[in-house]
């Protein structure tokens, strides 16, 4: 049985023109160099409490590829402890424990299995992932960091939406890095 008390949270960082990766999958533009003076400054403790609210993780093969990438790098591994479920049907390494591979039904996966378990469930990367998750009726909110960068061509943060989602503006902060972050709740027809 479903929680009533779950959030189904999808999260991505975008340039402004709507991208989450160049063609080529690489996200070397996520650093940029802008400074907002009136922005918010992204305390290290603040997120660090921030990111213990959330309690499982949902990402695409590509973005777990990404992030075995970042660790790869030194950066290390950004969703910590919390569960994290791929979904792919791909074989990919599997390099900790808290990792779970799922090709299945994604309604499945979220309605019977995390909204049972979890009360913050963040889908963290994929345009399709995120595209399917509107799609099926899924996603309670949305949190889209937007970065000062032009990239021009990409991978879209929302694949292949077969409908308008309407939605409802719930917060809106600036940073001091120029990242603007936007916070809407999902309407539901």
């Amino acid at each position: 049985m479903a929680r009533t008390d779950s959030c189904v949270t999808i999260h991505m960082v975008a340039s402004l023109d709507g991208f989450i990766a160049r063609s080529d999958g690489r996200v070397d533009w996520l650093e940029t160099s802008d400074e907002f003076t009136d922005g918010e400054t992204l305390d290290p403790d603040f997120v660090a409490a921030f990111l213990e609210t959330i309690d499982c993780y949902v990402m695409g093969s590509r973005t777990y590829e990404t992030a075995l990438g970042f660790e790869a790098k030194g950066f290390g591994w950004v969703y910590g402890d919390k569960p994290t479920f791929v979904l792919t049907s791909r074989n990919l390494p599997r390099t900790r424990d808290n990792v779970e591979f799922y090709s299945g039904d994604l309604s499945k996966l979220v309605n019977e299995r995390l909204r049972s378990k979890f009360r913050s469930i963040w889908f963290a990367g994929g345009g399709a992932i995120a595209g399917e998750c509107l799609r099926l009726g899924l996603a309670d909110e949305i949190r889209y960091s937007i970065l000062p960068i032009l990239i021009c061509e990409g991978i879209s943060f929302f694949e292949k939406l077969d409908r308008d989602v309407a939605l409802h503006l719930k917060g809106v902060k600036g940073y001091k890095s120029g990242m603007v972050e936007l916070h809407y709740e999902v309407i539901h027809p």
